[in-house]
């Protein structure tokens, strides 16, 4: 008796730490693999950073040959390349503020009522996100010429509104699902207006959906190059001078605003997670 009360617990307590060993090392291999994942996609984004203080021998960048800061203050130095990063810019901002505009309203609608044709419009704002941009060049280019419309860079916005605006709606209408009714109905009994609940209540809460979308928006406008392709016509954008140049090499001046770019993405970001969480520790 006493030999079997002696030897239980031991096997009962053996199971325990091996589990937990278990559990540790497969937790470790998870988050090796997830920063793993991590710096792979942002090994591109620091070579191209690196590469804006190279110093190369010659006219490309695509050795490298020293440090140096020079490029910052040569950055508008190649006017072709200039001319091209403010019409994406340009293009970028007015697509953002229009695909924003339209997606918040079509988002709120779909998010919030259920009417007539509401089921055949969230498959195509899916189906305008899921389809290939190959296929959304080509059908924007077919329209275009159809309607003899000049590829220009009012096409291109065009085409960047219809791609960027489908993100919006989306992004958008997730965050109108998860409202609560309750604060709307509560702002009503005060006397509130449907409009006034609507910018006093409603917009606020979903105002960070809405900034997402604003960011998603200007990115994807920013760097398209397939749609651009097909409804640019002889309109050169940033993405397409890039592509222009890498037969020959580029210039370190794309490496400079590239890094310029990413860097005030970033920062836009920071500033939304902070500000989102200086609201939330107010609450």
């Amino acid at each position: 008796m006493s030999h079997a009360t002696l030897t239980r617990p031991a096997a009962q307590a053996g199971p325990g730490p091996a589990r937990k060993t278990r559990r540790i090392g497969g937790n470790t291999l998870l988050h090796g693999f997830t920063w793993l994942v991590i710096a792979w996609l942002l090994l591109p984004i620091f070579v191209m950073i690196v590469f804006g203080f190279n110093d190369p021998k010659g006219r490309y960048n695509q050795t490298w040959d020293g440090f140096t800061f020079k490029w910052y203050g040569k950055l508008f130095e190649i006017s072709e390349l200039t001319s091209a990063l403010i019409t994406s810019l340009v293009i970028a901002v007015v697509a953002t503020v229009v695909s924003t505009a339209l997606g918040t309203g079509i988002g709120y609608a779909l998010g919030r009522y259920r009417f007539r044709g509401s089921g055949s419009l969230n498959l195509i704002m899916f189906a305008t996100i899921s389809s290939p941009e190959l296929v959304m060049g080509a059908s924007l280019l077919s329209l275009f010429v159809s309607l003899g419309v000049g590829l220009g860079a009012v096409t291109i916005t065009i085409a960047h509104i219809m791609f960027s605006l489908s993100f919006v709606a989306i992004v958008v209408r997730a965050r109108v699902l998860t409202l609560d009714r309750s604060i709307e109905e509560a702002a009503a009994d005060l006397g509130a207006t449907p409009w006034t609940t609507f910018w006093k209540v409603t917009f606020p809460i979903i105002l960070p959906a809405v900034f997402a979308g604003v960011l998603l928006a200007f990115a994807l406008s920013i760097d398209d190059f397939v749609v651009t392709n097909f409804t640019a016509g002889t309109t050169v954008t940033f993405p397409l001078w890039i592509w222009g140049s890498t037969r020959v090499g580029l210039p370190p001046q794309v490496n400079v605003m590239g890094t310029l770019i990413f860097a005030f993405g970033v920062l836009v970001a920071l500033a939304m997670t902070l500000g989102s969480r200086r609201k939330s520790k107010r609450a």
